[in-house]
């Protein structure tokens, strides 16, 4: 009898840890649909809710002015915040279970400085990785620059005797080259160029458009999917590499697919927006910290917060001086610095205890 009453408050236990576990993502969900509406209606020129509604509803029910205000720019803006917000944070959810190490994302790796360095080269030099792309030059660029770093990480993953320590020196050494590039190409630019080149690393939403949202939009619904059908594997990855071959999961095939999948999704972000440090640290720390390491929970929720995240400082990027749009990447720096310090504190009271 005792046995059975012991099973029945462990399913009951168990019944309410998911219940708690999709409460959190419930919520977190909800807080990123009024962040979003706010920022749409945030702006030059505000506007009431109920009028923007209007706006989605009848492009035309308020004039051509606020139609553009609205479907032009605003709203652009705030689904590319989003977008790129959840992108980051997957990659960086990915990046720190595949290299069991949560200071890893696209941002600390050298991606970004990567991605900067490529819009640098286009910017001063006028070189193009892909020939007669036209006015997507730095755009491409940057996304080559991204995605060539990650398959630099990907082939050092396969090379025998290397771990995640030693991945994660690759990515120190990654950025710390193309940061001395980077400064090399400022170097040499002209006032305008320097001009150009700041404000790409600074990361902008204002090359915000429907085409790039409809290219990340794809990418995401394959990526999240993708992620939670190796939910297992991932989740076996955090107990260890020994612990998770002991369970049959083959852990260097496992390493370079996810790696594919966050060279993808980290590439295609930074060309979007520039240089936009630590979504990807930030996004998935706050929701380890809401639902523990179980990726069927971790990776949606991850998506959502970095989404917040991004959606909240696009917000504050509008209000901090009237009609002035600062840089995402100064406020989700701010933001970010001290979650940085926070997981470096914890991880060194882990080990010491």
């Amino acid at each position: 009898m005792s046995v059975d009453t012991s099973a029945a408050e462990m399913r009951q236990g168990y019944a309410l840890q998911v219940a708690r576990r999709y409460g959190m993502i419930l919520a977190v969900a909800l807080l990123l649909v009024v962040s979003f509406l706010l920022d749409v209606t945030t702006g030059p020129g505000n506007y009431s809710l109920s009028t923007v509604a209007e706006v989605f509803a009848d492009p035309m029910s308020h004039g051509v002015r606020l139609k553009v205000i609205v479907w032009d720019y605003r709203l652009p803006v705030a689904v590319t915040a989003v977008l790129v917000g959840a992108l980051l944070a997957v990659a960086g959810a990915q990046m720190q279970t595949i290299l069991n190490n949560p200071l890893a994302e696209p941002f600390t790796l050298g991606v970004s400085a990567a991605a900067s360095f490529g819009a640098s080269l286009a910017i001063v030099m006028g070189f193009s990785v892909i020939p007669a792309v036209g006015p997507l030059l730095v755009t491409t660029n940057a996304f080559v620059f991204a995605l060539a770093t990650c398959g630099f990480i990907l082939f050092a993953a396969r090379l025998k005797g290397v771990g995640s320590e030693t991945m994660i020196l690759f990515g120190i050494a990654i950025f710390f080259t193309f940061s001395a590039l980077l400064a090399l190409m400022q170097y040499m630019a002209s006032e305008d160029q320097i001009a150009r080149i700041v404000f790409w690393m600074m990361g902008s939403l204002s090359r915000a458009s429907w085409e790039k949202i409809g290219i990340g939009t794809l990418l995401l619904c394959v990526a999240i999917p993708f992620s939670l059908y190796r939910t297992w594997p991932m989740t076996a990855l955090r107990m260890g590499e020994a612990a998770a071959e002991s369970m049959g999961v083959d852990v260097a095939r496992l390493r370079v697919e996810m790696l594919i999948c966050i060279s993808l999704l980290a590439a295609t972000a930074v060309s979007f927006v520039g240089t936009v440090g630590f979504v990807g640290l930030v996004g998935p720390h706050i929701a380890r910290l809401l639902v523990g390491e179980d990726q069927r929970y971790f990776v949606p929720l991850s998506a959502l917060v970095g989404a917040l995240v991004l959606s909240l400082t696009s917000l504050i990027s509008k209000s901090i001086t009237p009609g002035i749009i600062y840089p995402i990447g100064i406020i989700t720096s701010l933001i970010g610095v001290p979650v940085f310090v926070s997981i470096i504190l914890s991880t060194r009271r882990e080990r010491l205890s």
